[in-house]
């Protein structure tokens, strides 16, 4: 009995570290993208193609994979980043988080789109590690979303739109509008909307 439990232990131990190496791969790719204003100030127009292209080619090579063809790199990369909840389907993650990227730099001047990208990357990165890493406290009727999670979430997107801006008053607005979409449970949806109502409202308040 003893070493039934043992071994039970063991495998949930194991589920719950490959999870966070999931997470950790999956949000180090969200964070990785602050990189783009910087390349879309210099590479506008090639930067905004390339986006265009990765929507189109991780589309194509999803649907392939779902069929049994894999493709090289990109189905190994699906596999490493995708959740419990991705098995057997197609993953959604990375066509919205190009996409949202994408309309954000489309619709809104260099500055307010930065924000809105700083507020994806930054904001829903973190949030999601720390609430796996350190989140206790769940609020309800969020589908698990955590105190802590929410919180870092607040701080990351203030801090960096504070450091994009310079402007406190417009930083408070968006980092309290970004922790509460962050909040809601709109799955991978959230990678469009964050960038997109972010980048909307510093543009509407910046001066």
């Amino acid at each position: 009995m003893k070493h039934s439990s043992c071994k039970a232990i063991g495998i949930v131990k194991r589920q719950y570290l490959n999870d966070i190496r999931k997470e950790v791969f999956r949000k180090s790719i969200h964070i990785c993208s602050a990189f783009i204003p910087i390349l879309l100030h210099y590479f506008k127009c090639p930067v905004l193609v390339a986006l265009a292209f990765a929507v189109i080619a991780y589309t194509v090579a999803e649907m392939l994979r779902l069929k049994g063809i894999s493709i090289p790199v990109v189905s190994a990369v699906t596999a490493a980043a995708a959740r419990k909840r991705d098995e057997n389907k197609f993953v959604l993650g990375p066509v919205t988080l190009s996409l949202g990227i994408l309309v954000c730099a489309l619709l809104w001047n260099p500055l307010p789109a930065s924000i809105g990208i700083y507020a994806l990357a930054f904001g829903d990165g973190l949030a999601s590690l720390s609430g796996k890493l350190f989140g206790k406290v769940q609020i309800p009727l969020t589908q698990g979303k955590t105190a802590v999670g929410s919180l870092t979430c607040f701080a990351a997107i203030f801090v960096s739109c504070f450091l994009a801006s310079g402007n406190a008053y417009v930083s408070l607005i968006v980092a309290s509008l970004g922790m509460f979409i962050e909040l809601m449970p709109i799955k991978d949806l959230d990678n469009i909307i964050i960038p997109i109502v972010l980048g909307g409202i510093a543009q509407f308040l910046l001066p």
